[in-house]
């Protein structure tokens, strides 16, 4: 189980990357990779949020009986990936091409529940790498741990600021988060399997 949640930390952002180098139109610089899930392409990065929050929850029952408070705060993690693909964001600011490039007055429920799973997802990371820093049993995955939630919750101040003010690299600072955030829960979940 615990296996399969570190190879599905991987693919997370190994398939945006990939979907979204491929797509003529969208822009990985300022477009977030929510973006991927909307368009005649978007059942990509759906798929990819379903199935790596399912990934993720499942690997947090196999860390449950070692790491109790460490698997809470996975899981909570996972759960709120499934919730973002399961609503997805409103079209906006150029994407999916034809879209106006400008952020809309009001947006749907959809949008706003996708809204809500984002904040989860980059307020979790930090604060789950915290919960490993200060509960796990190995001693560098605590001290990386520390790190990563130092650099995940500086770099997700960065995303929210620059998607808040339009700015051009908004997109870029979402995915150093998430590369930062990713590959960290995938050593944690190395880390915490069973021998």
């Amino acid at each position: 189980m615990i296996l399969i949640a570190a190879i599905a930390a991987v693919a997370f952002p190994v398939v945006f990357t990939l979907d979204g180098w491929t797509r003529p139109d969208y822009g990985p610089r300022r477009q977030p990779v929510s973006a991927l899930a909307l368009g005649p392409r978007g059942w990509v990065q759906t798929a990819n949020f379903l199935l790596v929050g399912a990934g993720i929850v499942v690997g947090a029952a196999g860390l449950a009986g070692s790491q109790p408070w460490s698997a809470i705060a996975i899981g909570v993690l996972g759960c709120a990936l499934i919730a973002s693909g399961a609503w997805r964001m409103d079209p906006m600011r150029g994407y999916p091409p034809g879209t106006p490039d400008t952020t809309p007055d009001s947006f749907s429920i959809a949008h706003r529940r996708h809204d809500q799973a984002g904040a989860i997802v980059f307020g979790g990371f930090p604060a789950a790498a915290a919960v490993v820093a200060l509960t796990g049993d190995d001693p560098l995955l605590r001290w990386s741990s520390l790190a990563v939630a130092l650099v995940s919750g500086f770099l997700a101040t960065r995303f929210a600021t620059a998607w808040e003010n339009d700015a051009p690299d908004a997109g870029r600072w979402q995915r150093l988060f998430l590369w930062v955030a990713f590959i960290w829960l995938a050593a944690v979940f190395v880390t915490g399997r069973p021998e």
